[in-house]
């Protein structure tokens, strides 16, 4: 009757733990599928799993806490989040739905999964189900090695089958065959003459800007700030800070300096200009 009870009893400890673990995993999850940048959700999705790692450390399932944290929050989502900065990722871009019906599909599975969720946390909560002291008898990981090379070993090994012809066949389908002969230097050149794209090199950014970082545009003779001189992907996200208005100030002190000096310049005698350049 002890062993029922502990089985069903939750300490003062591991309630609070649950209770504000599940508060923040919660909210990661909400910020994942809301926020507006890639990145951020990314960063969201990455802590939503760090908390499930401590809620397997925290239940003794310590081989998957400790799984989650270096290959799924470590590695993989490390990598896409590195991907998504590098490529960079628009707003404009996550509304283009390449698959037809992709999004009412997704949100089928996604009440079916919400569903065998809701039963298979219902079913735990109302049947009575063996202690962790029992599985983790001789050790978690061996506990798990166990029953994954003798009992689930065919379902483990249909899955590395699945993982693995999932990998190959993302490969083939992203691979492309050049089935026409490659342009060369001095034919590209000529069609971007014959189309008038910009021929030239782009422009460095912050050029007449008083900055040189990439996010400043540069600016032309007359002030105005060029959108050649900024990445398109910066452009896109709102990034590039506006600096048009001071530069424009400056350069009108500049020109107004410089025709003060010319106006003096003028007035004074030429006389006089050599003496005070042979006296300094």
């Amino acid at each position: 009757m002890s062993a029922q009870l502990a089985a069903y009893s939750t300490s003062t400890g591991e309630a609070v733990q649950f209770w504000i673990l599940g508060t923040v995993a919660v909210i990661g999850a909400l910020c994942t599928v809301f926020m507006k940048r890639a990145v951020h959700s990314a960063l969201c999705l990455a802590g939503t799993m760090i908390v499930l790692a401590v809620f397997y450390l925290a239940n003794g399932a310590y081989f998957l806490g400790v799984v989650q944290i270096i290959v799924y929050t470590g590695a993989i989502m490390m990598l896409f989040l590195f991907v998504v900065m590098l490529v960079g990722v628009t707003a404009a871009d996550s509304l283009k739905e390449t698959i037809k019906g992709q999004r009412w599909l997704a949100l089928v599975c996604g009440l079916g999964f919400g569903v065998l969720l809701i039963g298979g946390i219902g079913n735990a909560s109302l049947t009575q189900f063996d202690g962790l002291a029992t599985a983790n008898a001789n050790g978690n990981v061996q506990g798990l090695a166990s029953l994954l090379f003798t009992r689930y070993v065919f379902a483990f090994e249909i899955t590395g089958a699945l993982l693995i012809t999932a990998a190959v066949g993302a490969m083939v389908l992203t691979h492309r065959e050049r089935i026409e002969r490659a342009k060369t230097q001095r034919e590209l050149a000529e069609e971007r003459v014959r189309e008038g794209k910009h021929l030239p090199p782009l422009p460095a950014p912050g050029v007449y800007a008083r900055h040189n970082a990439v996010d400043i545009a540069g600016l032309l003779p007359d002030g105005t700030p060029s959108e050649l001189t900024v990445n398109r992907t910066l452009r896109e996200r709102g990034q590039v800070r506006d600096v048009s208005a001071e530069a424009i100030s400056d350069l009108k002190a500049l020109e107004q300096r410089s025709e003060e000096r010319l106006e003096r310049d003028e007035i004074e005698p030429p006389h006089l200009k050599r003496t005070e350049e042979a006296s300094k």
